[in-house]
């Protein structure tokens, strides 16, 4: 199952309102029609940062190693030695 799209400013403002009013992340969850982790996640955020705007994404999986003048990505150097039976 993939990922969804991110919800947007005004729906995270909602859940947040939601939260304010002493709803339970149950409740909002049935409301909003939004898993748990969702309304968790956004309740979390909200506490620690004091926003719910987006944040910048990691830059994992942009990385790449220079080997012989030539770009290799950190994923196929852990699949490659994962298929050589180096686990880690």
């Amino acid at each position: 199952m993939g990922r969804s799209q991110e919800l947007n400013e005004l729906k995270r403002g909602t859940v947040i309102g939601c939260h304010l009013c002493n709803k339970s992340i149950r409740d909002i969850s049935l409301l909003l029609n939004i898993p748990r982790s969702t309304d968790s996640g956004i309740i979390t955020k909200w506490k620690q940062l004091g926003s719910t705007a987006t944040q910048p994404r990691s830059e994992r999986g942009q990385r790449m190693l220079k080997c012989n003048s030539a770009a290799i990505s950190t994923t196929t150097v852990h699949r490659e030695l994962h298929r050589m039976g180096f686990h880690g």
